[in-house]
């Protein structure tokens, strides 16, 4: 395919809030989705205010490459400092409304070999906040369509329950499977969406901080965790990222914006507006 723009048609939308939403758009032609990473992004085209010129905005994909008949994104309306046009447009649309979208691309995939080039089988640890939660939907359904033996554990941090997008399917995963572990936790647990909530409080990165000598994630996995037998994909805020890395780094964890001489790295991360 081309780098030009190609049109698609929304065909299903869910609105777990105001501004959160999950959004499926298909080749308006009929055509497959084409080949992509899990982890990459596409990009949406929008004509705002009237104008011919076509404005475009990356989304990380949250359906796996295996899933041809459309692309399932996440969504959060930009309303802070001010509403953002483009996600304003792409809320104010439904079922049946066209956009254009260009070829998926992005870096931010699994990382499945070490720097040597052999097999990385270390327990794949994926911390998001917020919508950063996509590519890490995309990269656990690939890697259960694989067959993958790989140990897999999500951490997602929300403000309430109802921002738990695919809580359901993890929760689901995590009982049919062993080596998937799913841990949510909830920033505001008093707000009247988290009515009823038992779970985790404080933001993501509070399960890595050792509290009685192991943290919840190491007391999910059932072992500390170190270079030698974990690596850490990121995907949210710069302060997510930014308060991970403080905590991992002391324990010999390099991220892949410092990697070691040899190439090697344990971090991997993805800045999520």
């Amino acid at each position: 395919m081309s780098t030009q723009p190609a049109l698609g048609r929304i065909v299903y939308r869910e609105d777990l809030t105001p501004d959160l939403a999950i959004l499926r758009i298909q080749p308006d032609d009929s055509s497959p989705v084409p080949e992509f990473k899990p982890g990459q992004f596409v990009t949406l085209g929008l004509k705002l205010d009237g104008s011919d010129k076509v404005i475009n905005r990356a989304y990380s994909l949250s359906s796996p490459p295996e899933e041809k008949r459309y692309f399932e994104l996440y969504i959060k309306w930009a309303m802070e400092p001010v509403p953002g046009k483009f996600t304003t447009a792409l809320f104010n649309m439904k079922v049946g409304d066209t956009l254009y979208w260009r070829k998926p691309a992005g870096a931010f995939t699994i990382e499945d070999k070490k720097a040597d080039g052999t097999p990385d089988d270390r327990a794949l640890v994926l911390v998001a906040s917020g919508t950063g939660l996509a590519p890490f939907v995309s990269y656990a359904l690939h890697l259960k369509a694989a067959g993958s033996k790989r140990k897999v554990v999500v951490l997602h941090g929300a403000r309430s329950i109802r921002e738990l997008g695919y809580r359901e399917l993890f929760e689901g995963m995590a009982k049919e499977n062993s080596n998937f572990v799913y841990l949510p936790t909830v920033s505001r647990p008093r707000d009247p969406a988290s009515q009823g909530w038992t779970g985790h409080t404080g933001r993501v990165e509070t399960l890595l901080v050792p509290n009685g000598g192991m943290s919840e994630l190491e007391r999910a996995v059932g072992h500390r965790l170190a270079p030698e037998n974990a690596f850490f994909h990121i995907c949210g805020y710069q302060g997510t990222i930014d308060s991970v890395i403080a905590i991992l780094q002391p324990l010999g964890f390099v991220s892949n914006r410092s990697r070691r001489k040899d190439g090697s790295f344990d971090i991997k991360i993805e800045t999520y507006g």
